[in-house]
């Protein structure tokens, strides 16, 4: 159903996108951008509930819609209320955790917050929407909905889709529940085409089957043309996956992730990825964007730090973007004790006590380390400092002889610090 590209593309919108690297797949090129060129795009993402922030492996969809805004289409952001008491199979092994109904609305609560930062909200024809699919799912009545919706499906296609085929050839469970969960999203598109004149729905590419069952849904029970634009699954040039590191996901949530982290993660940047994160990650022009692609050498560092500073102002603003360079500068470059490190606090008692070296760097204070094991690999390979000094000794203990400044700074590795604050 994926057509090749026209070249050029001739609306803001497509042009914008194809130039900066975010399209993967679409239903109908000259149909969309015709729409965008009348400025007629209502375009929408579905983010799923699933934990009390999304990672950075979501940022590209997100600035899909940024950027639909700013070439004036209206976003639309669809938080999955009612789906994700189901659950999507695509990409996954085994069926996720059901969560209980006050997981769900804590989740999204917390989801919420971030787009705010990327899209301006409100009343007006072009301000970005925000609707929840539980308002329509959960009110379903089984019965009709197996007769209005169910009876457009073929089993027979349903098995043939990646989330579902994928899932069979591994002989991994797949739940009946979950089964339906293409269903759910196929009829997702028709309400919103019904309720918000919704004309194209976005995703990964891990999504294209879900988007045109939507599509073939919608024209059966006649809504208007429907489009699918799905942007590429993000992996390093290593191949790594986005949205996760040794240490743990990438957070969107400040109280999950602290600005100065965020700001390192871009800063450690392969060097093979930094133009195209530039493109994706960042609303820098894009003449600048290939002034800094150009630099070789160790000047490609300059251009990983504003990655890093444009990255994380789009975030968490351009105070708290420009403080975490600052740490970075003064904590790498003079070596000073910054005190705008991520800081830990702890009960004064345990160094008072002595406070084991190892659980000081794991996931009950610091977060450094993931375990025991991991710590004790790395004090092997003089991965860990204490106050800048390795760790040669996995038994030893802090105490308050170690306070400097009132803090004890815990590294791993050249790039990753905390501070440990007694209180």
């Amino acid at each position: 159903m994926s057509a090749p590209a026209p070249v050029p593309l001739k609306s803001d919108f497509l042009a914008t996108l194809q130039a900066r690297g975010y399209i993967h797949q679409c239903s109908d090129y000259a149909g969309l951008d015709e729409k965008a060129m009348e400025r007629a795009v209502r375009a929408y993402v579905g983010y799923d509930c699933t934990a009390p922030s999304l990672h950075v492996g979501s940022l590209v969809s997100i600035m899909m819609l940024h950027w639909l805004q700013q070439t004036g289409g209206k976003p639309i952001v669809l938080m999955g209320g009612g789906t994700t008491r189901v659950g999507d199979p695509s990409g996954r092994d085994e069926s996720r955790k059901l969560l209980t109904d006050e997981q769900i609305e804590a989740n999204k609560a917390g989801i919420k917050r971030v787009f705010a930062k990327f899209l301006t909200f409100g009343e007006g024809e072009r301000d970005a929407l925000m609707v929840d699919n539980a308002d329509w799912l959960l009110e379903l009545n089984y019965i009709a909905f197996l007769r209005d919706v169910g009876r457009h499906f073929s089993v027979n296609r349903m098995l043939s889709f990646d989330s579902v085929k994928l899932r069979l050839e591994r002989e991994h469970e797949l739940s009946f529940l979950e089964f339906n969960y293409m269903l759910l999203q196929a009829y997702d598109y028709t309400e919103l085409a019904r309720r918000y004149g919704v004309n194209l729905q976005m995703g990964g590419s891990d999504q294209w089957g879900n988007i045109v069952n939507g599509i073939d849904l919608g024209r059966r029970m006649g809504t208007h043309q429907l489009y699918a634009l799905t942007c590429p699954l993000m992996t390093t040039a290593s191949g790594v996956k986005m949205g996760k590191t040794a240490s743990g996901a990438v957070w969107l949530d400040e109280a999950m992730l602290s600005p100065y982290d965020y700001w390192q993660f871009w800063r450690n940047t392969e060097d093979a990825d930094v133009a195209r994160f530039l493109k994706l990650f960042t609303t820098l022009p894009l003449d600048e964007i290939a002034r800094l692609a150009a630099l070789e050498g160790a000047e490609i560092n300059e251009a990983k730090k504003v990655l890093a500073t444009e990255a994380t102002a789009l975030l968490h603003g351009r105070a708290a973007a420009e403080e975490a360079a600052e740490t970075a500068r003064r904590t790498f470059e003079e070596g000073a004790l910054a005190q705008t490190l991520p800081t830990v606090e702890i009960p004064a008692a345990a160094l008072a006590d002595g406070l084991g070296v190892l659980v000081a760097f794991g996931p009950e204070h610091a977060g450094l380390v993931s375990s025991m094991g991991e710590g004790r690999r790395q004090v092997k390979g003089g991965g860990l400092r204490v106050n800048d000094e390795p760790v040669v000794d996995p038994t030893a203990k802090l105490t308050s002889a170690d306070l400097r400044d009132g803090v004890v700074k815990l590294s791993f590795g050249r790039k990753r610090h905390v501070l440990l604050k007694p209180v």
